[in-house]
């Protein structure tokens, strides 16, 4: 069990889960679909905290999914930005599971949560034929329902399949309970 005895160990805890190479991937991927950089110097966390790249990204992925970017103003408007982008998020089909908090990123408290929201919204991109740009993550699994006859239910019923092990049955072929064992003393 973690114990934390210090309210500044806390970040680092945090930072401990957080994947320095998925960050990386999440914020080429991002650059690439807006086609801009993030400001140069500043952390990953910082560019993406008032919320305006995220809207933006969105603003690509779905063109006018969010109307209004707040570009100036205080925190409750940059608050806002992070909440438009996750309401954009749920319309596009990104699970609630995988969706961060605004507290996630306003107050630094889970990164990673934030990471894994854009990598959700990156596996979404496949299943949107119009959006034509990079995707991010691999490709969700699809349904492939097979349908078997009754016939072909009953053949299988006499196989034994290797996942069963072997079909030779059991032997004592190896087993030495009981046996005796010679112990030699002094050689």
């Amino acid at each position: 069990m973690l114990l934390i005895t210090n309210a500044d160990e806390f970040p680092q805890t945090v930072a401990g889960k957080r994947i320095p190479e998925e960050e990386a991937q999440a914020q080429q991927w991002i650059e690439t679909v807006i086609g801009e950089r993030f400001p140069p110097g500043v952390r990953y966390e910082d560019a993406l905290r008032n919320g305006i790249i995220l809207c933006k990204l969105m603003n690509k992925l779905a063109p006018g999914s969010i109307q209004k970017i707040n570009v100036s103003g205080g925190d409750y408007k940059m608050m806002d930005n992070i909440s438009q982008f996750q309401r954009a998020c749920t319309r596009y089909g990104v699970p609630d599971v995988d969706l961060f908090q605004s507290t996630d990123l306003w107050d630094y408290k889970n990164i990673a949560l934030v990471t894994q929201t854009i990598f959700a919204l990156g596996r979404c991109t496949y299943k949107h034929p119009e959006y034509r740009g990079p995707h991010l993550g691999p490709r969700p699994a699809e349904e492939n329902r097979r349908d078997f006859s009754e016939d072909q239910l009953r053949a299988s019923e006499g196989i034994i399949g290797l996942q069963a092990g072997t079909n030779r049955g059991a032997t004592q072929s190896g087993q030495s309970f009981g046996a005796t064992r010679k112990i030699l003393l002094g050689k």
